[in-house]
């Protein structure tokens, strides 16, 4: 019956009661806070043993309770308000509105008037005008305008739905700092995060620990980065990489646009190549996704894994090309290449990996300059190969390979062919071979033989099996077939008839005993891949 009384008074008598507290709310102004204010409550009760000095405030059948502190409303179930602390317990289908900026809904709440923080428990959710915040429990500043959930929280905007362990929303700045599990959702693609800081205004995300991309036929990783989603561009760093399907791209840094399918990497580049066993190196590559294509224009080095002796090629620019089933890679001006015994300068290659086909070709050379170089000037122009100890040139070198076995099948070298080797016994002494074309057979990767036709020539020294020289073989013929082992060339047979004749080496003078267009390249050749490498 008392308690009944004491609703009954405090209805009749709020006026009373609400005066009480303005007149207590003037004199704490003056200590620079607010006290908070009861604007209505259905009853008003007191137990001290459980909540010392604390005023029961309860709801009626019309009205939840409501407190006010400076411009912030608390809607109620039931509230323990205690005056001398300036503090309230808001409990049960807890409502908070601040204008019409802020409303936080929740199970229950602890409320501190003086330092304005905030512990909402229970099914929180904060609104405001741009998005929409989740979480069992919310910490709430409003001094600094801060709002911080650490056991699990999401929030949902107009393009995102993210969630993670911890979180922290900077009111004013419109900003969340998210960490441990975070997972962005939207439309177009899903972020897992460590860490990251997210912008409500301009949706701009900043990653600081690992995160992950998914997009549509993309993977990007990275443990630092920028992403904007409404422009489609990100910047990523820290052992960053990008998957797409059959490439994957790693960098020191990976800028990224998703509506050109355009990227540019910079320093430590990998692009992998998975289907064509191809990996590109460099310091500066661009990558197009519609054409499926690369381009490495800063120290590139592509290497192509292989059954036995993978293939090494260096240039100033490299090309990866085309899609997959068409796929080319291309190296541009200052080509070497090394593989197992072989290696290899020219101005252009090119890679077919579907029809299996190498081609080393030189710059065009003008009708001009054809009739004032030299044979030999010329002969310093094309491309080169090394084969052991034999050293091969012309126009244009072209090799196949088996595309079962991806080893080298055959090399064809369609004009101006010049074969030089350094006589393993003598010094200072050349075998040499010259003619118009060449076609020769790989075995398991070495060279095995080639034949030269038409207009072929021939400086051969001979020895009897003392290593005496006999003399000096010169000789012309319409082709010539040879035949090699590890240390270079081992047998050389005339096919038709030659026109030779083997002169003491005594009968010739110097210039005898080379052929016109002779160079000697040694300088040039690449002697190991660590060369490529460390270039």
């Amino acid at each position: 019956m008392a308690q009944i009384e004491n609703k009954q008074y405090l209805g009749s008598n709020f006026y009373t009661l609400s005066l009480f507290f303005l007149i207590f709310s003037v004199f704490n102004y003056s200590q620079e806070f607010k006290q908070i204010e009861i604007v209505y409550a259905g009853s008003f009760d007191r137990n001290e043993k459980v909540y010392p000095e604390g005023n029961i405030l309860n709801e009626d059948q019309i009205k939840k309770v409501h407190l006010r502190h400076e411009e912030m409303n608390i809607f109620s179930k039931r509230s323990i308000f205690f005056q001398k602390q300036n503090s309230v317990i808001a409990i049960g289908e807890v409502f908070i509105n601040q204008g019409d900026t802020l409303k936080l809904y929740c199970d229950s709440l602890n409320y501190n008037g003086t330092n304005k923080k905030m512990y909402a428990h229970g099914n929180v959710k904060l609104l405001n005008n741009e998005m929409e915040l989740n979480s069992k429990n919310l910490e709430l500043d409003r001094v600094n305008n801060e709002a911080f959930f650490y056991d699990g929280g999401r929030i949902i905007d107009s393009l995102s739905d993210i969630s993670s362990i911890n979180g922290k929303y900077f009111i004013d700045n419109k900003k969340y700092v998210f960490k441990n599990d975070v997972v962005v959702k939207d439309q177009d693609r899903l972020i897992e995060s460590e860490m990251m800081d997210y912008y409500l205004d301009s949706e701009k995300t900043y990653f600081y620990k690992k995160t992950s991309i998914y997009g549509d036929g993309y993977v990007i990783k990275c443990n630092s980065g920028f992403y904007e989603p409404r422009n489609k561009q990100g910047i990523f760093v820290d052992n960053a990489s990008i998957n797409f399907d059959s490439r994957e791209i790693y960098g020191d840094s990976i800028f990224f646009d998703e509506d050109k399918g355009y990227s540019s990497i910079s320093n430590n580049i990998k692009i992998i190549d998975t289907n064509e066993k191809l990996i590109l190196n460099g310091e500066f590559a661009e990558f197009f996704q519609e054409k499926d294509s690369a381009i490495i224009t800063k120290n590139p080095l592509a290497i192509n894994i292989l059954k036995n002796d993978s293939l090494f090629i260096k240039a100033d620019t490299l090309f990866s090309v085309g899609k997959e089933d068409v796929r080319k890679m291309r190296g541009l001006n200052n080509v070497m290449f090394f593989q197992g015994n072989l290696s290899g300068r020219s101005d252009y290659i090119q890679v077919d990996k579907k029809s299996g086909i190498t081609t080393m070709l030189r710059k065009k050379i003008s009708e001009r300059d054809l009739q004032i170089l030299t044979e030999t000037e010329i002969n310093s122009k094309n491309p080169v190969i090394w084969d052991n100890y034999t050293q091969m040139s012309g126009d244009k070198i072209i090799f196949t390979e088996d595309l079962d076995t991806n080893e080298l099948d055959s090399i064809k070298i369609p004009n101006n062919v010049f074969i030089i080797e350094e006589d393993s016994i003598g010094d200072n002494k050349y075998n040499q071979i010259k003619g118009l074309k060449l076609f020769g057979n790989f075995i398991e990767n070495k060279l095995d033989r080639v034949k030269i036709d038409q207009n072929s020539e021939l400086i051969y020294y001979m020895y009897d099996e003392n290593s005496n020289l006999i003399g000096v073989d010169k000789a012309i013929a319409s082709s010539i077939l040879i035949y090699f082992k590890e240390k270079g060339m081992d047998q050389i047979t005339f096919i038709t008839n030659p026109e030779g004749v083997l002169y003491p080496e005594e009968f010739l003078d110097e210039n005898e005993t080379f052929l016109n267009g002779f160079i000697n390249r040694e300088s040039e050749k690449i002697n190991k891949k660590q060369m490529l490498i460390d270039r």
